[in-house]
């Protein structure tokens, strides 16, 4: 195994009776990258979540974590990781600091050594302040600090986060993804979700499951450019009906939006910009505006997650 590969996921799968929740997905995950499991509620995100982590066991396939098979080897494997799953592990009648020392005596941390952990653990998610406090009182993003300084308090090699900004306020989910990127310089994170926009602000590399399989595996710029521009909104000063500008050649719909505004969507293998300035100048409509749209980054994903599941994923470049 390339030692840059912190985990390798082969043809893994999971059933219950019938149901594929999860069906035959690989992919690797580099160390330093922060690598988006992306996909819609129901998709499989959170049962490959438990597998890497150890918490189920697959139905066919295997997860090595640094090498190690986490079924053959799990407790050298677990060693590496650091998970925080969808609803933390908290105990809310333990102080922060109880808590974080209660899990460095899990994490096999020496006795010696485990102060020194739970202060760079509180240091590095912006726990210090709070170490007194009951984690029962703490807000939600303060919990969630909390379970994110357990998941690295043994300095694992692997952090593995399944919705960790969920039922948070936005100032917390800048707070909690400020987080998520400074991690990503010190080790290789996972960051299951369901929210693209999340995707977008922290991660290198984004995969997207759907149905249990994988249906995308690129980079955050190349699922951006995995659509082409399919859409011109046009402005005229004396603007025809949004039916005629339907029957010109290429477009496949017109849409009114006001003020002289309309959006025309056409096929991407074609374009339409001259014909439209053609007849436009002809028929003295006197355009001032034509912007190009591309898909929002919201668009391509459902575009994606609406594709045959059985179909091989996308992948470009590098990308596993």
């Amino acid at each position: 195994m390339d030692a840059d590969n912190l985990i390798r996921v082969e043809h893994l799968s999971r059933r219950y009776g019938p149901l594929h929740a999860v069906e035959d997905i690989s992919f690797e995950v580099r160390r330093g990258e922060v690598l988006g499991f992306l996909g819609p509620n129901g998709a499989g995100k959170s049962t490959t979540m438990q597998i890497l982590s150890g918490n189920l066991a697959p139905s066919a396939g295997r997860v090595l974590i640094t090498g190690r098979d986490i079924l053959d080897e799990p407790e050298a494997a677990k060693a590496a990781l650091g998970y925080l799953p969808e609803q933390p592990p908290l105990y809310r009648e333990l102080t922060v600091d109880e808590y974080l020392g209660y899990c460095a005596r899990l994490n096999r941390i020496p006795r010696e050594q485990r102060r020194a952990a739970v202060e760079r653990a509180k240091e590095r998610c912006g726990l210090t302040e709070v170490g007194r406090r009951l984690i029962g009182n703490l807000s939600k993003g303060y919990q969630q600090r909390t379970g994110i300084a357990q998941a690295i308090i043994h300095a694992p090699a692997v952090v593995i986060l399944d919705e960790p900004t969920v039922g948070l306020d936005p100032i917390q989910i800048r707070e909690i993804r400020a987080l998520i990127r400074e991690l990503g310089g010190e080790h290789s994170v996972i960051l299951s979700t369901h929210i693209l926009p999340e995707v977008q602000a922290v991660c290198d590399r984004v995969q997207i499951i759907h149905r249990g399989r994988l249906v995308f595996s690129d980079s955050i710029e190349n699922l951006a450019r995995q659509q082409p521009v399919s859409s011109l909104r046009a402005a005229f000063r004396n603007p025809p009906a949004a039916a005629e500008l339907a029957r010109l050649p290429g477009v496949l719909e017109a849409e009114d939006l006001g003020a002289g505004r309309v959006r025309l969507r056409f096929d991407p293998a074609g374009d339409i910009t001259d014909a439209l300035l053609e007849r436009a100048l002809a028929a003295g409509w006197r355009p001032y505006e034509l912007t190009p749209e591309s898909k929002t980054l919201e668009q391509i994903f459902v575009d994606i997650t609406s594709r045959d599941p059985g179909a091989a994923p996308e992948t470009r470049g590098e990308a596993a």
